[in-house]
This record gives C-alpha cells, structure tokens and sequence, in this order.
C-alpha cells in the first residue's frame, strides 16, 4: 500500500460492548484501540435505529433506517396485507451499502466480510462476503470472482463457528479456542489482501465479538478465576492485535473509524411471556378445535402425533427455510383473525406486536382512526402494569410506537408496538398482571444475553481533527461522514448528515 494514499478505513466488532470496550480501554488491556481513541475522537453510536438489533450493520452502511426499507427482524410478515410470515436479511431489501455509490469512480474497495451485504458489481477493487460471519446464511462469494480461489487456496473455505446454548465446559473451550484462530485469520486475511493494491476504501468487521459475547456472557459474570472468565475480553484482546497489526500496515494519512452498532446485556426470551399477555388479556383468540381445519400433510399429521420434545430435537435436522414454513403455517392456523386485535411475530427477546387493522390485514377488525388509538393506549397501560414475581420490578423495560419514532410514513412492514422487556440475570417464569399472571416454560432457544441500544465509535486521521470524547453520534450520520470523507457528495436519499463533530 503506498504511503502516499489517504484512504478511509472501517474495521467493525461485531457487537462490540460499549461498556466492556471502555472499561478494558481503561485498564490498559485494549492498547491499539486505546491509542486510537487518544489521537482521535470516540462516542457511543445511538439513534431510533437502534431500537431494531436486525439489519443494524445495514442501517449503518447505507445510511438508511428500517423506517425506509422495513427490514427490523430476522421474521416478519411476508408482505403487507398477509400473515404469512417469512425470513429475511439485508439483501432481500432496498438498502444499498454507501460504497454502491462509487459505481463509475476509480476509487477502488477492498471490502472483507460486511454483515448482510453481498458483492456488487462495477466497483473498483475486491469484495469478499460471508467468509467468517456470525451467523452465516449463505456461501461466501467474492468480486471478482476469480477472488474466491486465492481466498480459498491461502485461507480455506468458509469458517463457521455456531452458538451452542448446551455445551459443556469443554464444548465452550474448543469454540473459544477456535473464535481466536479465526481472529487471527481475519487479521492476516486483511492485511494480506490488502497490501496487493492501493485501496481508498478498506472496510472489514470481526464477528467473533458477536458469536463469543454470546457464547461466554455467562463466564464473564462467575466467581474469580473460574474457567473462561477471561475469555470473552481475550477475543476483544485478540481483536486489539489485529487491530494493531493492520494500523501498522496503513499510511499516516490514513482515517480509520473503529465501529460497533450495539452491544450486548444480561437478558432472556420473553416469548412466551408475550404470547400469554396477548391470550389472557384477550388481544388474540384462539380458533376452537371444531373451527381449525384438519390438514392431511406429512408434516401436520407428524406434529399432531408426536410430543413437542420430540418435535423440538427432530426440528434441527430441516433447513431454516423449513423450519420457517412450518412455523408460517403454524401461526397462520393457530390464530381466530376474526376475534383477535393485537398479534405477535414469534420472537425471542423484543416482542414485535401489530394491529389486526382494517384494510391493512387480510382480516383486520380494528377499525383505523380513534379505536385504533385508543387499542394502542390500552395496550401500553397493560403492558406497563406488568410485575416480574420474583423481583417485584416492571417487567417491560420501555413500549415504542415506530411510527412515533419515525414518522407516520414508515414503511408498511414495521409494527405497530415494540416492547424492550426489561434486563436481567435471570429468565421471568411468571409476570402478574392485575387481570392476569402469565407463565412461560424454558423455550428451545434459551440463551441468557442479547442486545442493548448503545454502539461504539472511534475514529482518527488526517482528516479527524476533533480529539477527545463527542458524545452521542446517530448512527444514522455515520454513512454520509464516510462518502464525505472520500470527496463524495451526499445522496439526498441518505436521511443523515456529515458528522461535522467527527471531522470539521
């Protein structure tokens, strides 16, 4: 890489914590990330985004919100007007990367392993996707192609590590020991392929911060000098080498944003919780026996024959797309639309609820206007008089209406409610409501983190000239501040602004 170069350069940790980030900065234990922030600035990325853990790293780079293109869960509803649900990622959206934008430009990238974005085509320099991610749904690809052999020839094919919420210690030592391997693979990934040219964009994101923070968040937390304690801030340290390695490689003049989009706290699903809210205080009806149609599929006949452990075990042995269509048809079937108001799309942690609104769903009930309204008051009133047993604490921790955060213009595909259940050590059997007391059993998915609301960003160079902490940055500023800081102009389709506190 010439010396003479000013490139941009993104190295992203994948929900990389605010809090662990700044604590171990502190203490001496994060040294090239802390050099940065001395000779730069740093902040904590916010934003109504942020209120959405899906499609976080595509908001980020395409300086676009779910408000635009609708993508704000892994599972939504196939479209407006159905309740057939579906999955999705980035790409099934209108939300292209900022760097689509130096289509026609010699600017070359070099792009290595961005969440949820694929390669496209005529741009200037390299594109690998999908290589080492957390929580890969497709095959790694590259652009250009002929990329993929010498990725492969040097670095192997794609790394694939999984969350395993029922392993043993030892199951939990050999995935930390090989999230490390892949660190450091990453970071000879980056450097070698980007020392082939000189690049004016470099944007690489470490995932083994996402799939470790999951996968250690319970040691991190246990008695002093207990098995992994550590392990989770070694993979942040190992992170930092690499870091470190790659600061070495670049120019002086270079600009380098380190960036995480959120980070991660104690919390555990709330689904059945959600699910038993809406039943008992009488948002959704469930069809009677002699009203539900009985289907004579394979697979209806082998679900009504076989206990739900069973079920659960066999589950993992069909393709996501499988298991998806069998859970589309399940909600479909298992709901009276011509009774119920309110709804939920199966989730785990944030519950995403809808109005079974007239003209909107194919049987909505809930007549636009004032009685919608006042559906949505009493909805929140309800929500916010829910008690966790155990702790006498509210159990929701916040109600969000997106349209209030975003507009009434919102895309369709968002819901009407978000509710952030609140934090904690330990997983709400029983929540009371003064109607009510819900109950949730341990569901299959039990893992005890996820998601908060709060990112991470540091950033310096020769063309950052703030030094110190700024405070908030929104996150969705941080795509307009990259194409400035190429010489690019600003899409009036980005609905952020240049980051003037980054970079006068």
């Amino acid at each position: 890489m010439s010396s003479d170069t000013n490139p941009l350069v993104i190295l992203g940790l994948d929900a990389g914590d605010p809090e662990l980030i700044q604590r171990w900065v502190q203490a001496g234990e994060l040294p090239n990330l802390a050099g940065l922030m001395n000779r730069g600035c740093y902040g904590r990325i916010t934003g109504p985004e942020l209120v959405f853990e899906d499609g976080v790293w595509v908001n980020l780079f395409s300086g676009r919100s779910a408000s635009h293109h609708g993508y704000h869960y892994f599972r939504q509803l196939q479209k407006p007007g159905s309740y057939g649900l579906k999955p999705v990622w980035g790409p099934d959206f209108d939300s292209p990367a900022f760097w689509s934008y130096l289509q026609g430009f010699s600017q070359k990238v070099a792009l290595i392993d961005v969440p949820e974005v694929l390669p496209i085509e005529k741009l200037q320099g390299i594109q690998l996707a999908d290589w080492a991610v957390h929580r890969p749904l497709v095959p790694q690809s590259t652009q250009p192609p002929e990329l993929l052999a010498q990725v492969q020839r040097i670095f192997g094919r794609q790394i694939n590590i999984h969350e395993n919420f029922d392993a043993d210690l030892a199951t939990d030592q050999k995935i930390y020991q090989r999230l490390l391997t892949r660190v450091k693979k990453k970071g000879e990934l980056c450097r070698q392929l980007w020392s082939q040219d000189d690049y004016d964009l470099m944007v690489a994101v470490f995932a083994e911060s996402h799939t470790g923070g999951h996968q250690l968040w319970s040691y991190a937390a246990s008695e002093p000098d207990r098995p992994l304690q550590d392990g989770l801030k070694s993979i942040y340290q190992a992170i930092d080498r690499e870091i470190g390695l790659i600061l070495q490689q670049l120019p002086d003049s270079a600009n380098v944003f380190v960036v995480s989009p959120l980070g991660l706290q104690d919390q555990y699903p709330t689904g059945g919780l959600m699910a038993d809210f809406l039943l008992k205080l009488g948002y959704r009806t469930v069809p009677t026996p002699s009203d539900q149609p009985v289907s004579l599929s394979p697979m209806a006949i082998l679900r009504r024959l076989l206990p739900e452990s069973v079920r659960i075990a066999l589950s993992q042995f069909l393709s996501r797309d499988i298991r998806e269509g069998l859970l589309s048809d399940q909600f479909q079937g298992g709901t009276d639309w011509s009774k119920t108001t309110v709804f939920m799309i199966p989730s785990e942690f944030s519950s995403y609820l809808h109005v079974n609104l007239k003209g909107r769903e194919p049987m909505g009930i809930v007549e636009p206007g004032d009685e919608y309204e006042a559906l949505l008051q009493r909805l929140e009133q309800d929500l916010r008089q829910l008690i966790d047993s155990r702790s006498g604490e509210p159990a929701v921790q916040d109600v969000l209406r997106p349209r209030a955060l975003f507009g009434e213009t919102s895309h369709d595909t968002l819901p009407d409610i978000v509710v952030k259940w609140r934090p904690g050590a330990d997983f709400m059997e029983t929540v009371v409501h003064p109607q009510a007391t819900l109950r949730q059993e341990k569901p299959e998915f039990f893992r005890g983190s996820d998601h908060n609301q709060a990112g991470f960003m540091a950033a310096a160079g020769a063309a950052i000239s703030t030094r110190g902490e700024i405070g908030p940055v929104a996150l969705k500023d941080m795509a307009p501040t990259f194409l400035s800081l190429m010489g690019q102009p600003v899409p009036d389709s980005l609905v952020g602004c240049y980051e003037s506190a980054i970079a006068p």
